[in-house]
């Protein structure tokens, strides 16, 4: 695969995957930067208390 390897690139997917998410939800703006923000900051941490208390339910 590469230099990169494989777990840079799971990590990018879950990344991805959760930045559409957080997009997706039903939470105010301010709410979704903060999220995306957290993500981004704190890599496997942010992923972590994301999937654990993200910010809301799809939109519908």
């Amino acid at each position: 695969m590469g230099d990169l390897g494989f777990w840079p690139l799971v990590h990018l997917a879950l990344l991805i995957y959760a930045a559409i998410q957080i997009f997706g939800s039903s939470a105010d703006t301010t709410k979704k930067i903060i999220w995306i923000v957290i993500v981004a900051l704190f890599p496997l941490v942010g992923l972590i208390i994301w999937f654990f208390i993200g910010p809301g339910t799809p939109k519908k």
